[in-house]
């Protein structure tokens, strides 16, 4: 499966069909809606002048050229971590270099998942709203919205439906369609361009600079907030760079660009000559991307559409998932049912995502009905995160040892230039983008509940030095007089560094209840930098009956312990580390691995504990919080072995003194 996924990201012919499917998604649909947002927003056809479409077209080409070529496809991409990018994966790369980076890396990430749920909504909106540009369909429906939002729910159920079953199938099908949407994005611009061959002054930033200070310009430098949803795509394209490779997005790049915007100045010439006739000054909404299509395409360009929307929020989709599943991996947020329904790793399928994904869209789509109200709250906290990005890139090229010079260059410049894009789609706020504000707050309190009580705990966690406790092990593992617990009793430990081991391990075997086995396993899983790392390190201190393991396992790859340990534990009796523990009953002859269980510890916060008002709140809505996340026999693969649960108090802070007194 790796070396598939391995040479997929090399550069090749099918690479580059498959990146055109999987990372350009977002940004291959913005032609849909970016110049009709523009247009609405400043009076419509009938009011905007010869500089100001030049100028709009000029914004776009900068824009892009800027922020998604020169950012992200020249510098962003050369942050790979072993081939993975994403904000996650570059805060694995920069993270030694501090623990305040994790702040950044938590807000982008935030902002990332809540301004994606907008993706489908937006996308399959706009383009089924192109229906209306079909005569039968309008002397039907009109200017009925309730059709088109009953139709874009039906497509967004179904393509939240089909999450479960894998995408395998449709994903070999993304690839060719994909280039199919970009070289009819291109053909259609190229033949509208000769109807005013004006616009290709906007290749000149004199007329995107100029439109800025322009009094046609009726939102002023606010126009930004708008131009930017040409490029919101950007950070989608830095983040499946796991799925195609860098070189492939490389190659690929400079078509889809060009299609790009040979489209936007089709847009733009057509809105040039149709100016001033009252016939289309009239309509109610227009889009100039299905007004550029030749006659009786329509019906093509709107089935076209919404197929290119719906790649694109597939895409999307599981970019979430994988984003999701990451910051699990990190412990930013709590664990999750993940399914692997198809072939390869990248294909995951988390329930309760799919379900809050569908859920939000749905409301969406039900709340704003129309795609120009979803425009107002779209790009305004993608523009948090692509400043958080900067801000990482920045770091890691400090790390890399990078000329300071190019660094501070690279953050001034992005930064600044960032900057005005956030202030501008403030604007947005008012008009929906506290929609996808309120989301980012949301998944950004519970990354830092998460990621603070489990700073809470570890300087909480009071350990005790192993090898002072071995001698009364062995003693208990060798005592006939005690019957066995279980051959193999084994305790997923949070911690375990050099000799240190959390207390409540070892007072479990000793004290809470005597458990006599044949072999004790310690087993810690550590989360690696690298995406697909499956190594592990094994310490048996000198005996035979003491496992202590650690797990190297990689941010993108399952924990399915019990797996891993069948190997191990293989492999230490082919070795004579281990004693074989052959059993008589089996339906396996000659069977030599005995059973298993699990213990599984689970802190219950103490009421006999003082800690400050704060922390207190943040470990309460943990706890509370872990009730409806997936229970960690299911996280560590154990749904069909022995699990015991045993719970302790979670002692963390100073313990309240009592002051009773004796009644005579």
């Amino acid at each position: 499966m790796e070396k598939s996924k391995s040479s997929m990201k090399k550069l090749s012919a099918a690479g580059l069909l498959v990146a055109m499917g999987v990372v350009y998604g977002d940004i291959g649909t913005s032609p849909l809606y970016v110049m009709k947002a523009i247009l609405m927003e400043n009076g419509g056809l009938a009011t905007v002048t010869n500089d100001f479409v030049i100028g709009v077209v000029s914004l776009v080409f900068w824009t892009v050229t800027l922020l998604t070529t020169i950012k992200y496809v020249m510098i962003a991409l050369n942050a790979d971590n072993h081939g993975e990018g994403g904000i996650f994966s570059l805060y694995t790369l920069v993270r030694k270099g501090g623990k305040f980076l994790i702040v950044p890396a938590m807000i982008g990430g935030a902002a990332l998942l809540a301004d994606g749920v907008l993706t489908p909504a937006v996308t399959v909106t706009t383009a089924i709203e192109g229906l209306r540009g079909i005569p039968d369909f309008y002397q039907r429906f009109g200017n009925n919205q309730n059709i088109i939002v009953v139709i874009t729910l039906v497509i967004i159920l179904f393509l939240f439906l089909i999450q479960r079953f894998g995408t395998d199938f449709v994903g070999r099908a993304f690839g060719p369609v994909m280039l199919l949407w970009f070289t009819f994005l291109g053909v259609m611009g190229l033949i509208n361009i000769p109807y005013d061959l004006s616009v290709l002054k906007a290749l000149n930033p004199y007329y995107a600079i100029q439109l800025l200070f322009d009094p046609a310009n009726k939102s002023g430098v606010f126009i930004l907030g708008s131009i930017f949803l040409a490029t919101t795509g950007a950070e989608a394209l830095y983040s499946d760079m796991g799925h195609v490779g860098k070189k492939n997005i490389r190659f690929s790049w400079p078509y889809v660009f060009l299609c790009l915007m040979l489209n936007y100045a089709g847009q733009a010439a057509w809105i040039l000559h149709a100016k001033g006739t009252a016939a289309l000054e009239a309509v109610e909404e227009l889009n100039p991307f299905f007004q550029i299509l030749p006659d009786g395409w329509i019906v093509f360009g709107v089935i076209f559409a919404t197929v290119a929307a719906i790649i694109a929020s597939q895409a999307l989709i599981s970019g979430s998932f994988t984003l999701v599943s990451e910051a699990i991996k990190l412990k930013l947020l709590p664990r999750m049912r993940i399914f692997y329904p198809g072939s390869s790793i990248g294909q995951m399928y988390i329930p309760a995502v799919n379900f809050i994904l569908w859920g939000a869209c749905s409301l969406i789509v039900l709340t704003f009905r129309t795609s120009s109200h979803m425009e107002a709250a779209y790009g305004l906290s993608i523009t948090v995160t692509m400043l958080m990005t900067t801000y990482l890139l920045y770091h890691y090229m400090i790390q890399e040892k990078v000329s300071k010079l190019l660094a501070y260059l690279m953050i001034l410049f992005f930064g600044t230039l960032e900057v005005f894009f956030f202030v501008s789609s403030i604007t947005k706020f008012f008009h929906g983008g506290f929609v996808a504000v309120g989301m980012a707050l949301v998944i950004l309190a519970l990354m830092y509940i998460w990621h603070r009580s489990n700073q809470i705990q570890e300087n909480a966690s009071q350990e005790v030095s192993f090898q002072a406790y071995v001698s009364q092990l062995e003693e208990l593992h060798k005592d006939e007089t005690i019957p066995y617990y279980q051959t193999n009793v084994v305790f997923l430990v949070p911690k375990m560094d050099d000799d240190q081991i959390p207390q409540q391990y070892i007072y479990s075997i000793l004290d809470k209840r005597l458990k006599r086995a044949k072999a004790y396993w310690f087993v810690n899983v550590e989360v690696t930098d690298e995406p697909y790392t499956k190594e592990y390190a094994i310490d048996m201190m000198g005996t035979d009956f003491l496992v202590k393991v650690k797990l190297y396992l990689g941010f993108r790859v399952s924990q399915d312990v019990n797996v891993y340990l069948r190997q191990i534990i293989h492999d230490l009796m082919k070795e004579g580390r281990l004693p074989k523990q052959p059993q008589h009953y089996s339906l396996t002859p000659g069977r030599q691995v005995g059973d298993f269980r699990f213990v599984l510890i689970q802190g219950e916060l103490s009421t006999v504990t003082e800690l400050p008002k704060w922390d207190r709140q943040v470990m309460q809505a943990r706890l509370a919080i872990k009730r409806h996340a997936v229970s960690p026999e299911r996280w560590f693969g154990l749904e069909y072995s022995e699990v015991v649960y045993e719970t302790v108090p979670l002692i963390v802070g100073q313990t309240r003194k009592t002051w009773l007194k004796e009644r005579k």
